[in-house]
C-alpha cells in the first residue's frame, strides 16, 4: 500500500498506553517519601500528563524545591505502579499493520529516556520502533520542535512525510511547529474541543483509525 506518510511519531501517555493512575499513585508516593502532604486530585494531573512535572507544578502552586531530585524518587518507584497502566485498543494490532505496510515508527515523550525505553519494553513494544525518543539532557521537550526535528533527521524523514501522533495540545504544537502533519487523537487526556482548537491535520477516536489515514 503507497503511504501518505513514511514516518509515524507516536506520544506515549494518552496516545499508547492509559497510564494516568499509575502517573497519580506514583506522584502522590513520592510527594510522601518527601514527607511533603500534598493534595493532588487525579483529574487535576490528568489533564495536566504530558507536561513536565516542573510546569506541572509551577501550574498547580505546588513548591517541588528540588525537581530533578522529585523526578528521580519518582522513576524509583514507578514500576511499583506498572501494573494500572493499561495499553489502548488496538495498540499492538495498529503497530503490526504499520510496520507490514513499511513506514517507520518512533516515539517521543516527555518522559526519561531510560523509563520510556523501560515502559515500551515491558509491554513488549519496543521492537516496532526505529527510534525512542524521551527527554534527554540538551534536548528541549514538547511542545517545542526540537526532539521532533532531530528525529526527522536520524530517520531521514521530510516534513510532509512525517505525521506526529499524540492526545495533547503539546503533542500538536510540537508537530505544526516542526512543519510536519499532525494527528490528534480524543480517546486520552484531553477534551476533543481542546484539540480541535489545534487545528490538527486529522483527528481519531481510536488508534487503528491511523491505517485509513495512511
Amino acid at each position: 500500500m503507497k503511504s501518505k506518510f513514511d514516518l509515524l511519531v507516536f506520544d506515549l501517555d494518552g496516545t499508547l498506553t492509559d497510564s494516568s493512575h499509575t502517573i497519580h499513585k506514583t506522584a502522590l508516593k513520592t510527594f510522601e517519601k518527601f514527607g511533603m502532604n500534598v493534595i493532588l486530585p487525579k483529574v487535576e494531573l490528568d489533564e495536566r500528563i504530558g507536561e513536565h512535572f516542573k510546569d506541572i507544578f509551577d501550574d498547580l502552586k505546588i513548591r517541588v524545591d528540588d525537581i530533578e531530585n522529585f523526578i528521580e524518587v519518582y522513576k524509583s518507584i514507578y514500576f511499583d505502579f506498572i501494573d494500572d497502566t493499561i495499553l489502548y485498543p488496538d495498540v499492538i494490532s495498529t503497530l503490526e499493520k504499520i510496520k507490514t505496510n513499511g513506514n517507520r515508527i518512533s516515539l517521543l515523550t516527555t518522559k526519561a529516556q531510560d523509563q520510556a525505553e523501560d515502559i515500551l519494553e515491558h509491554f513488549h513494544l519496543t521492537k516496532y520502533f526505529d527510534l525512542i525518543m524521551g527527554r534527554r539532557k540538551g534536548f528541549e521537550h514538547k511542545p517545542s520542535p526540537q526532539p521532533l526535528l532531530f528525529i526527522m533527521n536520524e530517520l531521514k524523514s521530510e516534513k510532509e512525510k512525517t505525521l506526529m501522533i499524540g492526545d495533547s495540545e503539546l503533542d500538536i504544537r510540537c508537530g505544526a511547529s516542526a512543519g510536519s502533519k499532525t494527528c490528534g487523537v480524543t480517546y486520552g487526556y484531553r477534551s476533543e474541543e481542546k484539540l480541535q482548537n489545534e487545528k490538527p491535520d486529522y483527528l481519531i477516536n481510536s488508534i487503528e483509525k491511523i491505517i485509513q489515514i495512511l
